[in-house]
């Protein structure tokens, strides 16, 4: 198949993937469905129906198998674009929902403007490797909280009051307060925390070495207090290309961290942040922001920024001081991406007393 272009491009085929079978649709250039059907999940299958068609503009949908099918249709030199689902309510909330219509949904969608797919940044097997890697250490982190509630909650029905400990130190912490009667209770799952525990920390080890190996631009990310492997590691892999972003504030819309809108006429209500994005990154930048807000965090612009917003000291002003610390260190971390300086802390502060 010949390399296909804006200019060569005569019509566009809309895939529905799924696990077993995908649905597509061929719609041409004037609106007209030249072709539709089924076929299997399979490389060779996607492969020689796509050689059987005229130069198509390809649509998918962003899904666990949109990474390897797209880069398979890219390997054909054929323009593909993985759509935003959440971006998509003409498919996702459509009263007539079906593998066969959303293809075709896809296929029109992708006609008229490509932009209205809000496309997925494609990632190279090596950023996928390492998000990869990070989901399954958060998993790992997420089972052993729920195991150490689930301890707490059965020392505390018989009377015993649980250690308060940070949850790396928990397996440590239980066995000295577990009485007899209970040990063959909690033991298996204070064995089951200290597995959890090496797993993690294995996790940690690997992720530390990959981003400075694999991903330089992650030290740099690393000057600022309280963003450490994991938070610089998936920025990097979240954001693919600092260059991508025309202005650095859209940073923070696009990991979700910006108030949503629904202006219409004189109505115009203040309403929470997007959550648009990558929800792990965006919980690890919220995680970052609360680390630079604790009171034994080093001084700095965001710091401050922070502590002014959360000045009444009530929750709900404290949680919002997070999200804007959180928002304001995603677009510094985009510039330390994009230009490799050194990060002043103070620089504002400095610059405000010099004036």
């Amino acid at each position: 198949m010949k390399k296909v272009t804006t200019s060569t491009v005569q019509a566009c085929l809309g895939l529905d993937l799924g696990d077993e079978q995908s649905h597509y649709c061929l719609v041409g250039w004037e609106g007209e469905v030249e072709l539709r059907g089924v076929v299997p999940t399979e490389r060779d299958a996607l492969a020689a129906l796509l050689r059987g068609l005229p130069p198509a503009r390809v649509v998918i949908e962003a899904s666990p198998h949109s990474h390897w099918v797209a880069s398979l249709i890219r390997s054909l030199r054929t323009e593909v674009y993985v759509a935003n689902p959440r971006r998509l309510p003409l498919i996702t909330r459509s009263s007539r929902k079906n593998d066969r219509n959303d293809a075709e949904h896809l296929a029109r969608i992708g006609r008229l403007d490509v932009e209205l797919l809000s496309p997925v940044q494609p990632r190279n097997d090596e950023c996928m490797r390492e998000r990869a890697r990070l989901r399954s250490r958060s998993l790992l982190v997420r089972t052993r909280v729920r195991v150490i509630n689930s301890i707490r909650s059965t020392l505390k029905v018989f009377g015993i009051k649980p250690p308060r400990c940070a949850a790396e130190y928990a397996a440590q912490q239980f066995p000295a307060v577990v009485p007899q009667e209970l040990q063959s209770i909690i033991d298996p799952l204070v064995l089951t925390l200290q597995a959890l525990d090496e797993q993690i920390k294995r996790f940690d080890r690997d992720v530390a070495l990959q981003a400075k190996q694999h991903f330089p631009a992650t030290s740099a990310l690393q000057q600022v207090h309280g963003v450490g492997p994991q938070v610089s590691l998936s920025f990097v892999t979240t954001l693919v290309d600092p260059r991508r972003f025309k202005n650095a504030r859209t940073v923070g819309a696009f990991v979700g961290l910006t108030p949503r809108s629904h202006q219409s006429g004189q109505s115009d209500p203040r309403l929470g942040v997007s959550k648009e994005g990558d929800p792990a990154l965006r919980s690890l930048l919220v995680n970052a922001a609360t680390s630079i807000l604790r009171k034994s965090s080093p001084d700095s612009d965001l710091k401050r920024y922070g502590r002014r917003i959360a000045a009444s000291g009530t929750p709900r002003d404290k949680n919002r001081a997070r999200i804007a610390v959180a928002r304001k260190l995603a677009v510094l971390l985009h510039r330390l991406w994009l230009t490799g300086e050194v990060y002043e802390p103070l620089r504002n502060a400095r610059a405000t007393t010099a004036s």
